[in-house]
């Protein structure tokens, strides 16, 4: 079942020379991990912006296309560009790259209502859904903190948190590791690994570390310019390895050593993590 369907979608900021997308047309199913790799500038952050309709309705400029999302437990079709952004952050939820620009409650209790409130739900869901959202993210116990006194991989877990309590059908997630060290980084892809496998949500990641989105994307989109340069699976992109470095993507090291030692036919198949790399090595 198809969740998202984008077609044909350009899009230029008020006073830019250039679109920061043009042409882009694809597909998102229901339950997948769609990762989204590309330079700085591609359109990456631009894209997300319009699966709730941020754009076009908040960030105004030059819009054609369409982007449709569909509700899986209703079947009911919404184009963004008619669907007010209160019903479809229902179906899509939107976490950005800095935390903080999302957090501004006092304590991580009432970041987490904030969103259940407005959308009117009783005290006793509320109430319930923050417990469920604390302890999927792992911030059981944390419920009175002040969010700045949070590590950084705790500000962005409670992000997710808020959202997920909302219970989309889609999750968006901007670079949500940017601006995290490697325990915080861990903690939130984690957290990814964690809702796909046992809550089965639809997962649309933009993520400069590379070497998540090549092992556990179901698909990879990979853009430059505003538009899609590649499309497919994980080992289908990877093939591309030229390109790729063209356009500044950076490869794990297992598979840059590894994509060279299949050049060269000392082995068979590309090696995504360096436990797979030793295994390829020792049987040579």
């Amino acid at each position: 079942m198809k969740v998202i369907t984008v077609e044909d979608l350009s899009f230029r900021y008020r006073r830019a020379v250039n679109y920061s997308l043009r042409d882009v047309s694809f597909e998102v199913k229901k339950g997948e991990l769609l990762g989204i790799l590309g330079p700085s500038g591609s359109g990456k952050s631009t894209l997300c912006l319009t699966f709730n309709g941020i754009i076009p309705h908040s960030i105004k400029g030059d819009f054609s296309g369409d982007v449709i999302v569909r509700d899986p437990k209703t079947g009911e079709e919404y184009n963004t560009k008619e669907t007010p952004v209160a019903k479809l952050s229902t179906i899509v939820g939107l976490v950005l790259q800095n935390p903080e620009s999302q957090l501004f409650n006092m304590t991580v209790e009432d970041e987490i209502a904030f969103g259940l409130e407005n959308l009117g739900l009783d005290r006793n869901e509320i109430m319930r859904r923050i417990m469920w959202a604390l302890e999927v993210s792992g911030l059981e116990g944390l419920e009175k903190e002040f969010p700045p006194n949070l590590s950084g991989g705790q500000k962005q877990r409670l992000a997710i948190a808020a959202i997920l309590a909302m219970k989309p059908e889609v999750l968006v997630l901007d670079e949500p590791t940017s601006q995290l060290d490697p325990v915080g980084r861990e903690e939130v892809l984690g957290l990814i690994s964690l809702l796909r496998k046992e809550h089965g949500i639809t997962v649309i990641l933009v993520e400069h570390h590379t070497g998540y989105i090549l092992r556990f994307a179901d698909r990879v989109i990979v853009m430059d310019g505003g538009r899609i340069i590649l499309e497919g699976k994980p080992g289908e992109i990877v093939e591309e390895v030229e390109v790729l470095r063209r356009l500044g993507v950076k490869l794990p090291p297992s598979l840059e050593i590894s994509h060279e030692l299949k050049r060269r036919g000392l082995i068979k198949r590309l090696a995504f993590t360096e436990e797979d790399l030793l295994s390829e090595i020792k049987s040579l």
